[in-house]
């Protein structure tokens, strides 16, 4: 995949960056700590890129991303990525990771059933990890086992993908939350 080219842009957690070509989107960067370290990595990445103001449709990319990242409701279903460089196994663990809503969280087990075999949660973490497309094809959503949160390749780890799970108000283990209710009354509503 090539990109023409990549724009720098803010969210609630960092600078993330996206570039695009012909086809569509074809990498999305998770946020960095400046702009500086943005536009290094996406240069590194695409040094053919010129950074430039996004096109209409990578815009309104921008928007729904950073809407979703300050917690509010935002669908990138829409978002046009272009997989032509992405292996068919990876494609396949991409669109059942991009059917997962926010708020909600499968298992790397949950996709490999989904994909006719158990055995392929491993291969779904490797596929998640090489994932270009970031938020719009949510990694963040995938736990291992037991709600245990698995790997996480971008900048902060774990703690990124916890955030990010966070900021979407997703439930993360079996302890409840402020919002569940118990006894048919909501815990943040007291007794």
């Amino acid at each position: 995949m090539t990109a023409r080219a990549f724009a720098l842009f803010g969210t609630a957690i960092g600078t993330c960056a996206i570039a695009w070509g012909t086809r569509g989107v074809v990498w999305i960067q998770l946020p960095q700590d400046d702009e500086g370290a943005a536009r290094r990595r996406a240069f590194r990445k695409f040094p053919e890129a010129a950074e430039t103001l996004a096109p209409p449709g990578v815009d309104l990319a921008i928007r729904d991303i950073a809407r979703l990242m300050a917690g509010e409701p935002a669908d990138l279903s829409r978002i046009a990525l272009d997989m032509s460089g992405v292996p068919d196994f990876n494609r396949q663990v991409y669109a059942i990771a991009r059917e997962i809503p926010p708020g909600e969280t499968l298992t790397y087990g949950a996709i490999a059933k989904r994909l006719g075999d158990v055995t392929l949660a491993r291969a779904v973490g490797v596929a998640l990890g090489q994932n270009p497309f970031p938020i719009v094809v949510p990694c963040h959503r995938v736990l291992a086992a037991n709600g245990k949160t698995g790997g996480f390749s971008a900048r902060g780890g774990v703690a990124t993908k916890m955030r990010m799970l966070s900021i979407e108000r997703a439930r993360t283990g079996a302890a409840p939350t402020l919002f569940d209710a118990i006894g048919g009354l909501p815990l943040a509503a007291g007794r």
